[in-house]
């Protein structure tokens, strides 16, 4: 057997051999400390009956030992260059699958129903990049997809806005749909030392799982309402609803039955007024 990936002896070894050079523009930081991915893969509800999403496997590092727990691993990879070494550096382990895709064109709700169909339960775990980590929540966010559990690295400034409170920098869209769906939890904290290249702040595992309560009868245009909200963060909220509904009348009597006044901009409500609004508008 190999040396874990996760070292910095056989991740240099693995750059050397194909001549890599992290690629900046996929936010490739590679993982050189075996204790984290090892900690991460065990702290993500994984047994043999889990079948695994992973999002940019990079060389490997992590998706090693996602599928020494799992059942099986399917790692979306966009890097081409990638590809053959996956298949040398994940020789041992047949129950990984790689796609060289990018994973916000691909068709989530088909690979999710046929791993479903084959394992009890799914999950998502990634190191995500930062430049992408929005796009890749809300893709998943809006498919919709019932995975048990998401378990994500990221740098510490996303992991602030998942569990932001009204009335902080932090505070968007973003929260407030987080908040919405799921439960969260930070893991662990990781430093940037850990990484090959060292990236400029801390990153942070943050794990969601879903709510087991009631949602809205149309999750999609909740969502699309939020963001409608924050659309210009430092208008209030009358004017960002105004643009988008263009019925003044309708912005107006929505704020009016909630007891919202139309001063206020979106970073002061909360979940509940945000709730109580949308249900007012769309669902009375």
């Amino acid at each position: 057997m190999n040396k874990m990936i996760a070292t910095i002896a056989r991740t240099t070894e693995i750059l050397n051999k194909y001549h890599l050079y992290p690629n900046k523009g996929y936010g490739q930081n590679f993982i050189i400390e075996p204790k984290i991915v090892e900690k991460i893969a065990n702290n993500s509800h994984i047994d043999k009956a889990t079948a695994v999403i992973e999002i940019g496997p990079g060389i490997g590092a992590l998706t090693e030992q996602l599928a020494i727990v799992a059942g099986h691993v399917l790692a979306f990879e966009i890097d081409k260059k990638l590809i053959d070494v996956l298949a040398e550096t994940l020789s041992e382990y047949p129950n990984v699958s790689i796609e060289n895709q990018d994973f916000l064109t691909c068709d989530l709700i088909k690979y999710y129903s046929e791993l479903k169909a084959q394992y009890t339960s799914v999950v998502i775990t990634a190191n995500l990049p930062y430049y992408i980590t929005t796009p890749i929540i809300f893709k998943i966010i809006e498919s919709e997809i019932k995975v048990d559990y998401l378990t994500f690295m990221v740098q510490k400034e996303i992991a602030d806005r998942f569990s932001a409170k009204p009335n902080t920098k932090e505070y968007n869209a973003l929260s407030v749909i987080i908040q919405y769906l799921y439960d969260i939890e930070q893991l662990m904290k990781i430093s940037a030392s850990i990484f090959i290249p060292r990236p400029a702040v801390d990153s942070i595992v943050i794990q969601l799982r879903p709510h087991q309560v009631k949602k809205l009868k149309d999750n999609q245009q909740f969502y699309r309402f939020v963001k409608a909200c924050f659309t210009q963060r430092r208008k209030t909220i009358y004017n960002n609803l105004k643009a988008d509904w263009c019925d003044t009348i309708k912005v107006t009597d929505s704020l009016l039955k909630v007891g919202i006044d139309p001063s206020r901009r979106a970073e002061s409500l909360s979940l509940a007024e945000f709730i109580d609004l949308y249900e007012v508008a769309y669902e009375s």
